[in-house]
């Protein structure tokens, strides 16, 4: 008798789990209606699969995709997901955002992943494989798995990667690309005829005339300190269109200008710069090459040789333009020492504390680009400075009404209709 209870109690359990986890079995199939095409948009290296969400997903489940070359044979695992993921509403630059995106699973498949071309020393041969395997046309089974029981469909689609010319996903862009080069242009062309524009006043470029009169008057030198930029770098080529301005004032009242380098083609630059102005001002005779130097490829090395020319120069006016780092701030106190008028600019977000302490005016972020406009008043310029303007209301502006559309009425168009898809 006991060993009768004890045989139920032992088998009770496993008949019970039995019980409960067949009907899962049993239930367990693959999609028998998804889809395989081409995915659009693209360079020609993917191909896409979709198919209807069911009741059965979770994270327990994980769907397989198959590829072959072959319609009825050599099928290879390629790609597992779990259930609950990868939906179409992932991928809005496809299938847009509609709530009915939620309802169907998404995935990309790149056939070069099961099939990598052999590689050889000849490139040409190389990408004529590549492109051989992408063009190829592949066939698809889908399969789902839970750990113990693998369903494979016996549907079996085909589909073929092709590159696409245009990426219609970015036609948002390149439509606000044209109105805003057309606003531009507007301006441009209007400033060329003579039109006047209002711009805003800056305070660091309205002494720069009184920085270079101070100087002239001392008889000392007008020091220009580029930072650790290159010319590929924005604020130095920003900072170069300001020396040449500057460099004009100089040569009109016949002061002294020194400029320091850290990398020789800003340097080189800077030197055809200032002689352009220097000719420009009437005073060709009075261009000094030397005085546009290169002093040291390490920015510390560079930070302290400046200094020193600082603390034995004593110059009266001091400008330091351009990409700053950590010696921003022992190039400044270093020049506050000399009780120079300092004019600073940069677009170091993290060295303008340093300046705004240390310099009688600080040009903070783009009013350094908008300088040269600011000081030469060339219509180009100008018009230019006032379309990129005008870009920038309008972008606050959606900014403002999309946020209000999408948190108080929960409307999504303008922040679907602005967003960088693909």
């Amino acid at each position: 008798m006991i060993f009768v209870l004890i045989l139920l109690f032992l088998t009770f359990p496993f008949s019970l789990v039995q019980s409960e986890e067949s009907p899962q079995l049993e239930a367990l199939s693959a999609p028998a209606d998804f889809q395989v095409f081409d995915t659009p948009n693209d360079a020609g290296d993917s191909i896409s699969l979709t198919w209807p969400v069911s009741h059965l997903d979770s994270k327990e489940l994980e769907y397989i995709i198959y590829i072959s070359k072959e319609q009825d044979k050599d099928f290879k695992e390629i790609r597992r997901i779990k259930a609950d993921t990868n939906y179409k509403s992932d991928a809005p630059e496809l299938f847009g955002f509609s709530d009915e995106n939620k309802k169907s699973h998404f995935i990309k498949i790149y056939p070069l992943k099961a099939y990598p071309p052999p590689r050889t020393e000849d490139q040409s041969e190389n990408k004529k494989n590549i492109s051989a395997i992408k063009g190829s046309v592949y066939y698809f089974k889908l399969g789902i798995t839970d750990g113990r029981q693998t369903v494979i469909s016996e549907k079996v689609l085909l589909s073929q990667a092709k590159g696409n010319i245009f990426n219609w996903s970015k036609l948002n862009n390149i439509i606000l690309m044209i109105i805003f080069s057309a606003v531009v242009l507007w301006f441009i062309r209007h400033a060329r005829k003579g039109k006047e524009f209002y711009l805003r006043k800056i305070a660091g470029l309205d002494a720069v005339e009184e920085a270079v009169g101070r100087a002239t008057e001392m008889g000392k030198t007008v020091l220009f300190i580029h930072g650790l930029g290159g010319m590929g770098d924005i604020a130095t080529i920003a900072s170069v269109n300001i020396l040449g301005r500057i460099a004009r004032k100089i040569a009109a009242y016949d002061a002294t200008l020194k400029v320091t380098n850290i990398d020789p083609i800003v340097m080189a630059v800077s030197q055809e710069i200032v002689k352009e102005a220097y000719s420009e001002g009437g005073r060709p005779d009075a261009y000094r090459q030397d005085n546009i130097f290169y002093v040291a490829a390490q920015q510390f090395s560079y930070a302290a040789a400046v200094d020193g020319l600082m603390m034995r120069e004593r110059p009266a006016a001091t400008f330091f333009l351009g990409t700053f780092m950590a010696e921003a701030l022992l190039l400044s106190e270093t020049g506050a020492m000399t009780n120079a008028i300092q004019i600073a600019g940069t677009d170091s977000y993290s060295q303008l504390p340093f300046f705004v302490t240390t310099c009688d005016y600080t040009l903070i972020g783009e009013e350094l680009y908008a300088a040269s406009a600011y000081l030469s008043r060339e219509p180009k310029l100008v018009g230019s400075l006032k379309g990129q303007d005008i870009g920038k209301g309008f972008i606050i502006l959606v900014l403002i009404i999309g946020t209000l559309l999408v948190t108080v009425f929960q409307w999504h168009f303008i922040p679907n209709l602005l967003r960088a898809l693909g």
